[in-house]
């Protein structure tokens, strides 16, 4: 896996939803802070973790969020249907959730929802990703929000990294 900068992260968000079917996996790490988790109801956003995992295969995008217990939550849609809101920010629709626990993905629930993702900035770039199951009227949520990281001018890398471009360690919660 890659860990990306925010600086990094929209335009290879935008990639993401130009995957072609013929495209192999591609996993980013992002590094920040998970302010909100909710599974179905349940609101796990006290032990969200402060990694988020951005997932293409084939011309399917995921966003996907873990607590510290293993249950984890992953919000997928087609990349090709990306488009933008009036701020010309990304949305990315959702058309079905997967709970999981301890490394197991659960069955797949239909829903209906969107994540939204803001263009880098200096400070904080957020992810919001909300969906309800149709079914049984049960709500998803995922809130993530990444520090922008200054960038060094003459390398274009985020300072104070090393020049190799070895990724910073993730922090332990």
């Amino acid at each position: 896996m890659t860990i990306m900068t925010p600086r990094n992260l929209v335009p290879a968000l935008f990639l993401l939803g130009l995957a072609s079917p013929a495209a192999a996996q591609t996993a980013i790490k992002l590094e920040g802070t998970c302010e909100k988790l909710v599974i179905a109801g349940q609101d796990l956003s006290e032990s969200c973790r402060d990694v988020l995992t951005n997932t293409v295969a084939r011309n399917r995008t995921s966003f996907d969020f873990a607590a510290e217990d293993g249950r984890t939550l992953s919000f997928g849609g087609s990349g090709a249907q990306q488009e933008r809101t009036e701020e010309s920010d990304p949305l990315q629709p959702i058309s079905l959730v997967v709970p999981g626990k301890a490394g197991a993905a659960q069955a797949p629930v239909m829903a209906v929802g969107a994540c939204r993702f803001s263009t880098p900035e200096p400070g904080k770039t957020a992810i919001t990703c909300e969906a309800t199951a149709p079914g049984d009227n049960a709500t998803y949520a995922g809130t993530f929000v990444t520090v922008a990281k200054a960038t060094d001018k003459a390398t274009d890398k985020p300072a104070g990294r090393p020049q190799d471009g070895a990724p910073a360690p993730v922090p332990a919660k």
